[in-house]
């Protein structure tokens, strides 16, 4: 178990059943300040934590009284871990999907490079669909046309090391991000900032329903939204509207 004062493990978490327990406990099993903030759940996943961070000083549950999406329960635990002195968090998924066993090797190359974002780029098995591969890909196509082949190499692996003060001042410059469309909108707006990126190898499991896999993605609103983003983007490149601190 390691603690460095200036990095926590972040876990947005909705509805993840039983899922969480297991993965706020593996995180607990490599780095000692894990948050986890819950986003308007109503299935109790998150009462079992409360009654451990009583006792645990490391662990802190943060309750957001109603849903607001994924990039919203960021943005809440990363503007709350800012006020209390952090200055990095790594973002993870609470549905076992995201590698605890590399948390360290991920904090560490942020220590090592304090102003890049440390991004994922997941490694799948064979049990992963196609057709997610598929959508990966083309996510991946636009994003590098978005910032000229920079910043993350997969932008929908939610499994970063971010700088917060970066972070949360590109979220609180737009209305977007707040959703399913966190990761790649904010590898894509970091990026105009200037912020560098190091790309890192994590394995990723997939998770089937049947196999106790739990998954809120909304194919057809969260397509939608994905393609708005993307538009609005492209957009705002085009005219020349991107940070100014892009150089």
């Amino acid at each position: 178990m390691t603690r460095r004062s200036t990095h926590i493990v972040l876990i947005p978490a909705f509805n993840p059943g039983g899922l969480l327990a297991r993965t706020v406990g593996d995180a607990l099993g490599q780095w000692e300040d894990v948050w986890v903030v819950v986003d308007g759940s109503t299935d109790g996943s998150h009462e079992r934590l409360q009654g451990q961070a009583a006792s645990r000083p490391g662990l802190r549950v943060i309750l957001r009284p109603v849903r607001g999406g994924k990039g919203a329960a960021v943005l809440t635990g990363s503007a709350e871990a800012l006020a209390a002195g952090y200055t990095h968090a790594l973002v993870m998924d609470a549905d076992c999907q995201h590698p605890a066993g590399s948390i360290r090797a991920f904090m560490e190359a942020s220590m090592r490079s304090p102003q890049a974002l440390v991004c994922g780029r997941p490694v799948f098995g064979p049990d992963a669909p196609w057709v997610r591969l598929a959508g990966r890909r083309l996510s991946a196509w636009l994003v590098r046309a978005e910032t000229l082949g920079r910043g993350a190499r997969d932008p929908l692996f939610g499994f970063r090391v971010y700088p917060l003060a970066p972070l949360v001042a590109v979220l609180d410059a737009t209305r977007g991000g707040r959703g399913y469309d966190f990761d790649p909108e904010a590898a894509v707006r970091l990026a105009w900032t200037g912020l560098p990126a190091i790309n890192l190898d994590a394995p990723c499991v997939y998770l089937s329903r049947a196999s106790g896999g739990i998954s809120h993605f909304r194919y057809v609103w969260d397509n939608v939204a994905m393609v708005a983003m993307h538009a609005r983007l492209i957009f705002s490149m085009l005219a020349g509207r991107r940070s100014a601190a892009l150089p």
